[in-house]
């Protein structure tokens, strides 16, 4: 045992922390990472016993827990069987499968899937199909997009660009990016004919409008209602431009609907883009799986007898079947158990235990839409808010200026209520 009856950290953490360069973190200064020994259900098990409830879900992954049994045992199949194979002029069952499942589940005619393995690719390949699609349709010149403030859509070179430019992360390589067009989401009248004006002024140069449905997630966790999104689907037919959703966080339930893009009756947007990105909780937070689907009208453009008019990309991992057989099972459980019923029960919860906050010191903003709570700050202590929250026995990321909870959708309430009561604690004591 270490200071304090801390167990001395294990031998693996010490021989390998300075050797992993970790995300999002000025390595000289970032606090240690913690050490993990297991995940079960919405707990994070660390090498000396503490179990901290998770209230991120890994980036949002892990919608039916860590460890379901289904999951694991479907990959533990498909393990035995193949782990991997190309899909260079081959194909196997989990990837079929995967494809024909999520052309049924999208709304519209959005059928034709293309597998990567992350999101930021999904968005790279959308960005890709976008621009050789009017190519392919004989139009030149159309290689930008129009994406808005408060966006995030990876952290790939492509996906940079169309981030943010202001307030996001990639400020710093503003020289080595393409410009795009980054503009106001249409909420209104003054920003809707804003937007109207620059799609007219520039519409032979723009490839696609590229937006994140209901929820900007990593660039705040800001919400819009879908008539911003039924506004940018009128728009893009009027000036003949493409609309993509990238649903890599809002996909799988996180807003309440399948897919924000889903029917309104379904909880949904009810509008149809031409091409959407999946990714995160794709395969049920278990492998790297992400998805680029696009419509028929995008997928005939790169129909043709000309080899130079195909989708040249072709990762590596692409439709990975250990990954395609978790998605498979992760779509499972969506259809035998009462994920979205569950995501309401999840909304009520946090909009009831939330609510204090209101009343705190420095609190801006509370919101919450499906399982996405978020208190807004007007300044905050990433560290020590960090430190805090292990204290209380939970796992939270805060960033910019928000303090949020996406858990997973299986968590009982009563580690719901441990993480709601660890934040009005933890900002009621700053």
């Amino acid at each position: 045992m270490g200071h304090a009856g801390v167990a001395e950290p294990p031998s693996w953490w010490t021989r390998g922390r300075d050797r992993v360069w970790l995300p999002y973190a000025q390595m000289k200064t970032a606090t240690p990472p913690l050490p993990v020994a297991a995940t079960r259900g919405s707990r994070i098990v660390l090498a000396d016993g503490r179990e901290l409830v998770d209230g991120v879900a890994s980036w949002w992954t892990a919608c039916h827990g860590y460890n379901h049994p289904h999951i694991r045992m479907t990959v533990a199949r498909q393990l035995d069987t193949m782990p991997h194979v190309m899909l260079g002029g081959l194909l196997h069952e989990p990837a079929a499968q995967l494809a024909t499942r999520l052309a049924t589940l999208l709304p519209g005619d959005l059928g034709r899937v293309f597998f990567t393995d992350s999101g930021s690719v999904a968005v790279e390949v959308a960005m890709k199909m976008a621009v050789q699609f009017w190519i392919n349709s004989g139009v030149r010149g159309r290689t930008k997009f129009v994406a808005f403030r408060g966006g995030y859509h990876g952290d790939t070179t492509a996906t940079m660009a169309v981030c943010d430019p202001d307030d996001g992360m990639h400020r710093l390589f503003k020289g080595l990016l393409p410009e795009h067009l980054i503009t106001d989401l249409p909420r209104d009248e003054a920003t809707t004919a804003a937007l109207d004006r620059l799609l007219g002024e520039r519409a032979e140069e723009i490839a696609g409008i590229l937006v994140e449905p209901l929820v900007q997630g990593a660039g705040g966790m800001l919400f819009h209602d879908a008539a911003v999104l039924a506004r940018l689907r009128a728009l893009a037919d009027q000036h003949g431009t493409l609309l993509i959703f990238d649903e890599v966080f809002t996909g799988f339930g996180r807003t309440g609907a399948m897919f924000a893009c889903a029917p309104a009756g379904q909880g949904g947007a009810g509008v149809v883009p031409d091409i959407v990105t999946l990714g995160k909780a794709l395969s049920g937070g278990t492998l790297p799986l992400a998805a680029t689907v696009a419509s028929e009208r995008v997928f005939q453009a790169f129909w043709s007898d000309d080899p130079m008019a195909a989708l040249m990309h072709g990762p590596t991992f692409m439709g990975n079947p250990l990954a395609c057989a978790a998605a498979n099972a992760s779509l499972d459980l969506f259809e035998r158990e009462p994920r979205l019923d569950q995501v309401k029960a999840i909304e009520a919860q946090l909009s009831a235990q939330l609510a204090p906050c209101r009343d705190l010191p420095g609190v801006v903003d509370v919101r919450v839409r499906g399982a996405i709570g978020v208190v807004e700050l007007d300044a905050i202590d990433i560290p020590a808010l960090k430190a805090r929250f292990v204290e209380e026995g939970v796992y939270v990321r805060p960033f910019g200026k928000i303090v949020y909870l996406t858990p997973a959708f299986t968590i009982g309430e009563d580690d719901l209520s441990r993480l709601t009561g660890a934040i009005v604690n933890v900002l009621g004591s700053r």
